[in-house]
């Protein structure tokens, strides 16, 4: 019938309006596709319905049904005469009648369930509110008119337009349910850090992958679920697109609480950087804040990975992070960084540029970090230390590599020790003689590198004794090992560097120990640092002799040849070449001096003397003993650190805080027992302490965000081992951001709703219908 129709050209401006909801125009009467997020609004726009493509016309009619009329209530209708009196449209109809729509251009109302589906009826055409318009303002019964009776035209168009908002609801809860289904088999596989998908996910394949499994198990285990997901629903939402966008909307809510809860507050930036099991580097960038509730925070909010591992490149990485998460460098007030990774140089370097942007961004090692590890990275610069801890690395692999060989060294070193005790040379007791075993260099967090020294000098002449053995039963790669570490270990070299490392972890032991304690003394830390330059000072001076005692007596006992320190050096590089130099030059000035030096170095950057000033200070806030080590003029001198956060005034009323602060809290039952800062700060939030004295708080924050207590840094590489295993190593990018992140921060991911991401994943993909 509508191709019979003859069509009219619509009129030029200045003529009646054109006739809303018939097809108009001498155009081809191919129906066309339009972009549906750009349909007009006001009703005297809208072509008729059945000018759309058929394929968008339901689409269409969904998108201005639950749009609703086109009702303008805060417009100022205009008035007109009709007869001898002035007439306007009423916007109490728009409540009165709910389908009337009013076009703000041509001041006519119109039917929106008519302009739906008034042209599938017969009598369509024959009301004004479909056709040009309604304006007769002062006939109000036209309205309740072109209602009519129960099977007029509009109540048909109306009902059409009720089932389809059922339909459209019906529609709505299938796909809700679809996407929560697929969420929470989402949230599962995050949680535990497993793999979404299978080899294939082709349906000719058993292994479709985690999620597709999982929901085949849900749609197994509810009636109502399998009706509507996998085979059964539209859209089956499995694509690994989808997945990755659910995903991602995961680590997205986890991100923004996080930024939410920092908000404008200061946090601390710590760095740190590892391979995964694909061999790329990857950093990771955690943020130490103090929430609302006064619990101190280490919260990782992005994993990047970089072709290029500059520190420009680093800096420009953290730039666009912190760009993203709408935070700023000049909110930072202290900085940490690995120190043994093999991008120490690079760190070095970011710290200063870091600092160029905010003096207040201060560097203090984290305490978290293992020190031992940094005192080896910094020693292995020295080519013969880097192969004295190879070789080291080589005899704990050959030892750990079988069983056997193990209890070979343990059942050796035991006969030994029993023979000794028979001889009288080695006395017995309570935790004496007991059983030693090689540990796999640089394994643990509490002294491996120590502690594997201290053993092969123990066991040294078992270990040999044992290689002897490897090399006599000739059995390939193994015996090549035995040999080039025997060879390795009747040489001086291996004896002094063996002597070297363990006098300079002995120095830094206790130390090391100290900081990473979970019960933190502020306090004692500082003294102890300060102590270790000391030591490191006077090995320096006068530790060679003594080292050289050390060395020869290892010699003399396990018959190692002794060189002669007056002879020539030399140099196993260039044999035929004189160096000019004694034994006793190089050993001492190339060797000892260069190795401490670079301690020593590595130490004043590390703990240089404005964070040690900085720790001392902080040091006068700790509540241990009753508030023994509070000191009034440290705190006020700490606020003199930060010119962003106290000014002059600040500074000056601080001071009659702090005596009514500490004679507050020093008899407040509730801060009796406290023995670390962080629990300070717990207690004060509980007991409100903090809004009256918010000097102080505000300054016990800047202390807590600064990494001298033990933080989560290190943890976060053991999800990326968990995540991006063996069989998923091709995981990278965004993927392995969010993966990473939603295995990490596991209180912030267990308080993302379904409905958080059912919103944001709508946010993501707006040409869904919302849900």
């Amino acid at each position: 019938m509508e191709k019979c129709l003859k069509r009219k050209a619509p009129l030029e401006p200045g003529g009646s309006a054109p006739t809303r909801g018939v097809s108009t125009g001498e155009s081809s009467d191919t129906p066309r596709r339009v972009d549906v997020d750009d349909l007009p609004w006001d009703p005297s726009d809208r072509p008729g319905i059945l000018t759309y493509d058929p394929d968008q016309r339901d689409e269409i009619r969904r998108l201005y049904w639950l749009r609703g009329p086109c009702q303008p209530r805060d417009h100022v209708f205009p008035t007109k005469m009709i007869g001898s009196t002035p007439r306007r449209f009423v916007p109490t109809w728009f409540d009165e009648f709910r389908w009337v729509e009013y076009s703000v251009k041509t001041d006519k109302a119109y039917c929106l369930c008519c302009y739906l589906f008034g042209e599938d009826d017969s009598q369509y055409g024959c009301d004004a509110f479909v056709t040009g318009g309604f304006s007769n303002w002062s006939g109000k019964e036209r309205l309740s008119l072109h209602v009519g009776e129960g099977n007029s035209f509009h109540n048909r168009a109306q009902r059409k337009c009720e089932a389809m908002l059922q339909q459209i609801e019906r529609e709505k809860n299938e796909s809700k349910m679809r996407l929560n289904a697929s969420i929470d088999v989402c949230r599962l596989l995050l949680k535990f850090g497993l793999p979404f998908r299978g080899p294939t996910e082709s349906e000719m394949f058993m292994n479709q992958g985690l999620l597709v499994d999982w929901l085949k198990f849900l749609s197994e285990a509810n009636e109502t679920v399998r009706k509507v997901i996998l085979h059964n629903g539209i859209n089956q939402l499995t694509n690994p697109k989808i997945q990755k966008d659910i995903a991602n909307c995961f680590a997205e809510a986890v991100v923004k609480s996080i930024v939410d809860e920092i908000g404008d507050d200061v946090f601390g930036l710590l760095v740190d950087e590892s391979s995964d099991i694909s061999k790329k580097k990857q950093m990771i960038v955690v943020l130490r804040h103090v929430d609302a509730r006064g619990f101190v925070k280490d919260s990782l909010v992005g994993l990047l990975h970089l072709t290029k591992t500059t520190s420009k490149t680093l800096k420009c990485g953290i730039d666009a992070l912190f760009a993203k998460l709408g935070l700023s460098l000049k909110q930072v007030r202290g900085q940490s960084y690995d120190g043994s990774s093999n991008m120490l140089d690079e760190f070095k370097g970011l710290k200063t540029l870091v600092l160029q942007d905010n003096l207040s961004a201060y560097y203090i090692h984290c305490f978290a970090q293992q020190l031992q590890l940094v005192v080896v990275a910094v020693a292995k610069v020295h080519p013969g230390v880097w192969k004295f801890f190879k070789m080291l690395s080589m005899v704990c692999n050959v030892v750990n590599g079988f069983c056997n060989r193990k209890e070979m060294v343990r059942e050796s070193y035991k006969l030994r020790v029993q023979e000794a005790i028979g001889k009288g040379e080695k006395e017995t007791g309570t935790t004496l003689n007991q059983e030693l075993f090689h540990t796999q260099e640089g394994d643990t967090c509490w002294g491996s590198h120590h502690r594997s020294i201290v053993i092969l000098i123990n066991l040294f002449p078992d270990v040999v004794r044992w290689l002897e053995w490897i090399l006599d039963q000739g059995d390939g790669p193994n015996s090549s090992q035995a040999f080039d570490i025997l060879s390795y270990f009747q040489t001086f070299d291996f004896v002094f560097y063996l002597h070297l490392m363990l006098e300079i972890l002995v120095v830094t032991n206790l130390l090391s120990k100290s900081l990473q304690k979970e019960d933190q003394n502020i306090s004692e830390a500082g003294c102890l640092i300060e102590g270790t330059k000391w030591l490191l000072q006077g090995f320096i001076q006068s530790g060679f002799k003594n080292l050289l005692q050390k060395v020869e007596s290892f010699c003399d006992l396990h018959n190692i040849p002794m060189l002669d320190m007056a002879e020539e050096y030399v140099n196993p590089i260039r044999t035929r070449q004189r160096t000019n130099i004694t034994n006793r030059h190089h050993f001492e000035c190339d060797v000892f001096h260069h190795v401490i030096r670079l301690q020593f170095q590595e130490f004043n950057d590390r703990f240089s003397k404005i964070s040690t000033e900085l720790i001392k200070n902080m040091a006068a806030l700790s509540p241990r003993a009753s508030f023994s080590e509070f000191n009034k003029a440290s705190l006020v001198k700490l606020c003199e650190f930060y010119p962003y956060d106290f000014d002059e005034m600040d500074r000056v009323n601080i001071s009659g805080e702090l005596d009514l602060y500490y004679n507050d809290v020093h008899q407040h039952e509730s801060f009796a027992n406290l023995n670390s800062i962080d629990e300070l700060a717990r207690v004060m939030v509980e007991t409100d302490k903090h809004l009256t004295y918010s000097l102080v708080y505000r300054l016990l924050k800047l202390a807590l965000v600064l990494p001298i207590a033990k933080t989560s840094v290190d943890g976060c590489f053991s999800p990326i081992k968990l995540v991006k295993s063996y069989l998923c190593n091709q995981m990278e990018g965004e993927f392995l951001n969010v993966a990473v992140l939603c295995a990490v921060e596991k209180e912030a991911f267990r308080n993302v709703t379904n409905d958080d991401v059912l919103n944001h994943f709508q946010k993501m993909r707006p040409h869904q219908e919302d849900l």
